[in-house]
């Protein structure tokens, strides 16, 4: 059976994270108008390039841990420009790459953390498209 300190320890944990799970999703500002996590997504998806979308991914950042979607939409759409055109050697330097992003705050404790994390990956794969541009000769979009 379960002491009273730990039961009480449990209720308030659920205290927290319940509502959490339940509420629907909250808006933010984001491009000067309310937007759920999930609008800024489509919005990130739907820009021309990977420029435009960092752009949208700076402007709308929540310093949390929402901005792991807002990034990996941003990897995505730049990871469009170079990802094909990688040999086996460049994918496995990109991998390192994110990796390394992977760890650089591991063993920090909040949000913001992961926020920086986020960042630091969307960051890399903007390195990436910008030279994959550059070296087709094609203006970042």
């Amino acid at each position: 059976m379960l002491s009273k300190c730990c039961l009480a320890a449990c209720l308030a944990v659920l205290a927290i994270v319940l509502p959490a799970v339940t509420t629907p999703a909250r808006a933010m500002v984001c491009m000067e108008k309310s937007m759920t996590l999930d609008e800024v997504v489509d919005t990130i998806s739907s820009q021309k390039g990977c420029e435009s979308a960092m752009k949208v991914f700076k402007d709308c950042e929540l310093t949390a841990s929402g901005d792991v979607q807002l990034g990996a939409a941003v990897e995505k759409k730049c990871e469009a420009d170079f990802k094909p055109g990688l040999n086996a050697a460049q994918n496995q330097a990109y991998k390192r790459e994110m990796h390394a992003c992977d760890i650089k705050y591991r063993n920090k404790s909040g949000t913001m953390y992961i926020s920086f994390t986020a960042f630091c990956r969307a960051e890399v794969a903007q390195r990436y498209s910008q030279r994959a541009l550059k070296a087709a000769g094609t203006k970042a979009r």
